[in-house]
């Protein structure tokens, strides 16, 4: 019985953020344009363009490979799983894939690596340069989002998220105390360089000299376009999710009923988009930080996840 609840839970999940992803998107964009004087396209504009790409043929190039048709599907499944494994809506585990740390952050290195491949595949200069800063700054999250999490697990006794989840929504003095706000804040720095945000990286430029994400995305187009940004904005909206629930974990269902699981996607829903509201007018006042500024920036990331895990060590 556990097992199918588990499974539908992770059904519902998965539905949730296929529809909720490009909404975040939408709801990112358009406070942006607002605060900066701007009518915006609307909320729903990036339903409309991945509408649109999934009717287009995929133009590639002539001496392409199978990746740049494989890449985007990966990348997408990647951030199906994501979905599917994190505690978003309820905290009941799927019982053949744990919800564990390493494994979420291994699902994660798979889309990584998916896109860079993606980059490289065309062989453009700017695809290269892209894949390369990519890997570049992968290698310096993945660090700190295993620390930081890792520094929530040691109160809880396990690396499983659903877990932490559970233990922090048991004991909220957990949630307050400054091992946490030192991971909190190292997880939401790694979660905005790793879904390519500011300061990291500027979704919205096409300026090719300072591009990220969007160089290596240059070369697709059509269906594989629309998997890779659906598949990009699945991982924002995921991670979202597990900050959200992590510093605020009251809503979310730990067991298995109907209205259970409404008021967990109800309230996992309104988290992100209040999360997503904060990044875009956070966005606004921030500046893309200069390439050999970000090693910098994600240091100094790991060292708060560093002395988050070892001040947890202490207090224990």
């Amino acid at each position: 019985m556990t097992g199918a609840a588990a499974i539908v839970i992770a059904l519902v999940q998965l539905t949730l953020f296929v529809f909720l992803a490009p909404v975040l998107i939408g709801v990112i964009r358009q406070v942006r344009a607002r605060l900066e004087g701007r009518a915006g396209s609307g909320i729903w504009q990036p339903w409309r363009d991945v509408r649109k790409l999934l009717t287009k043929n995929p133009v590639r190039a002539a001496d392409s490979s199978w990746m740049l048709a494989a890449g985007p599907v990966t990348l997408l499944v990647s951030s199906l799983l994501l979905c599917a494994l994190l505690p978003l809506v309820g905290t009941l585990p799927l019982p053949l894939i744990p919800s564990d740390l390493f494994v979420i952050v291994s699902v994660m290195l798979i889309g990584v690596v998916a896109l860079a491949l993606v980059g490289l595949d065309a062989g453009t200069a700017f695809g290269g340069m892209g894949s390369s800063r990519h890997m570049t700054v992968a290698a310096l999250v993945e660090p700190t989002l295993l620390l930081a999490v890792y520094a929530l697990s040691i109160p809880a006794g396990t690396s499983t998220l659903s877990l932490i989840v559970e233990t922090r929504l048991a004991t909220p003095a957990v949630i307050i105390s400054p091992v946490s706000l030192l991971a909190m804040v190292a997880l939401a720095i790694a979660i905005m360089a790793e879904t390519s945000r500011l300061p990291v990286d500027n979704p919205s430029t096409h300026l090719e000299l300072t591009m990220l994400h969007e160089a290596m995305v240059l070369e697709a187009s059509g269906r594989d376009l629309a998997w890779l940004e659906l598949g990009s904005w699945l991982k924002l909206a995921a991670l979202l999710g597990l900050l959200s629930n992590l510093i605020v974990p009251w809503g979310i269902a730990t067991e298995f009923s109907a209205l259970g699981v409404i008021v967990g996607a109800g309230t996992v829903t309104v988290k992100i988009l209040l999360l997503g509201v904060l990044l875009s007018v956070g966005e606004v006042f921030l500046a893309k930080a200069r390439l050999f500024r970000v090693p910098e920036l994600l240091a100094g990331s790991f060292a708060l996840a560093l002395l988050a895990v070892t001040a947890s060590y202490l207090v224990a």
